[in-house]
């Protein structure tokens, strides 16, 4: 067992001055029962904690890492510019490029805004769209997470996932009232909300891939099917792809699936590890915010200089190096060693990936939804996790999220995930 006392000295001391120890609520290691550890520093694929301990990543700062930690490339635009200004309150050619940059990458995007963090690029879609339609409900699916927002935390996934309606103390049930929950992955249901209720809704939001229930597919057509109810009854389709965008694909999911939304909430990635969000779209719904349109929005760090040097460094290192294409390689490699030990070891647990995402789920079928996956052997996943993170590899503390993979992960680095992987596997599934 790897020494984390100094780790469980300073957690003791987080919990008398934040609530909980942490600053967010996965990061308790409550899921697999136990304490976090405090990191110390990271670089490329890799991260010490304050006991010296090393370990391989999976988790990538829950996704903007993907050219790994710290990489020259985004220290230095950082480096650069911070010394003309940390932040402005003031239009900065960042912004401008930035927005630039997004519309060329990502089909939906005529316009965009950014913000300051991915819950608020999905609460500015969700009051852009009931703006735009003049309409109050909404639509979401259970176990699709779209942030801390009060009426997006109903049958929510990630570290919201409970049975609760809403999922959040402090969140009024007339907000939740307004939000509809459908279950993913089942067309019935969202066929007939839209047909007894479909010009009464504003907005449906869905994240294209489910990430915050583990990893889960849509079906063959369901996007489709979406895209199709959403265009006929005149409501606004928003894709939260906080997570997808910019990593699955240059343009995410749906450069992959031709499906395009009226709007698209954004983060990570495109901030380089910094704060920071976005949500663009059409220009005929978008030219609804102020100062153009009545939809209020503001941030007095939006747009801020340092996130978006940092991010726009790091989008074009991905295109100068070709990420996207050698991400998705480094991720074939990684799936083939864990299918190849499952084999060994006579198991079909299911493993989902898509480019440098990815998800192990200890049960054996399709996972088509989060009830499927609350039927998993968390028992078994506590295993898996102690064990390969006492011999250096970090995957996500939950059942609940996906794992990241970056351009800093090396043959070596899989080679030694892969071994740590059988072993871990081997005391979870005894």
């Amino acid at each position: 067992m790897p020494d984390r006392s100094l780790s469980a000295k300073l957690f003791s001391a987080a919990k008398e001055v934040i609530p909980g120890g942490v600053n967010s609520p996965v990061r308790a290691f409550r899921n697999v029962e136990g304490d976090p550890f405090f990191v110390q520093r990271a670089r490329g694929c890799r991260i010490w904690d304050v006991d010296g301990n090393e370990m391989i990543d999976y988790v990538g700062t829950w996704g903007p890492a993907i050219l790994g930690h710290a990489p020259s490339v985004v220290i230095d635009a950082v480096s650069h510019a911070a010394k003309e200004g940390v932040s402005f309150g003031i239009p900065n050619r960042h912004e401008v490029e930035m927005a630039r940059l997004i519309r060329d990458y990502v089909p939906s995007v005529e316009k965009v805004r950014m913000v300051n963090s991915g819950t608020e690029a999905t609460m500015s879609a969700i009051r852009l769209a009931r703006g735009y339609t003049g309409r109050d409900k909404i639509v979401k699916f259970d176990g699709c997470y779209h942030g801390h927002v009060d009426s997006l935390l109903v049958a929510a996934g990630s570290g919201a996932l409970t049975h609760g309606q809403p999922d959040s103390a402090g969140v009024p049930a007339d907000f939740a009232k307004l939000t509809i929950t459908v279950p993913f992955n089942r067309p019935e249901a969202i066929e007939e909300v839209f047909a007894t209720q479909g010009d009464e809704i504003a907005a449906l939001i869905l994240e294209p891939v489910p990430a915050n229930a583990g990893l889960v597919f849509a079906k063959p057509g369901y996007l489709q099917l979406l895209r199709d109810l959403t265009a006929k009854h005149g409501t606004v389709l928003i894709f939260d792809e906080v997570m997808t965008g910019f990593r699955v694909a240059k343009g995410g999911v749906q450069e992959l699936t031709g499906i395009t939304p009226d709007l698209t909430a954004m983060g990570k990635v495109i901030g380089g590890g910094l704060p920071v969000g976005a949500f663009g779209g059409k220009a005929e719904i978008m030219d609804q915010l102020a100062p153009l349109g009545p939809v209020y929005q503001a941030g007095t760090l939006s747009g801020n200089p340092l996130a978006l040097a940092a991010g726009l460094a790091q989008l074009k290192e991905m295109e100068r190096l070709d990420g996207w294409k050698r991400l998705d390689e480094i991720g074939q490699v990684f799936e083939d060693a864990v299918r190849g030990t499952l084999r060994e070891m006579g198991r079909d647990l299911a493993f989902n990936r898509i480019g440098s995402m990815f998800c192990l789920f200890f049960r054996e079928g399709s996972i088509d939804n989060v009830d499927d996956v609350k039927q998993c052997d968390f028992a078994a996943f506590r295993k898996f996790f102690w064990a390969a993170l006492d011999r250096g590899v970090y995957f996500a503390p939950s059942q609940y999220e996906a794992g990241f993979i970056s351009l800093a992960h090396g043959d070596g680095d899989l080679a030694k995930t892969a071994e740590v992987a059988c072993e871990a596997l081997k005391i979870a599934l005894a």
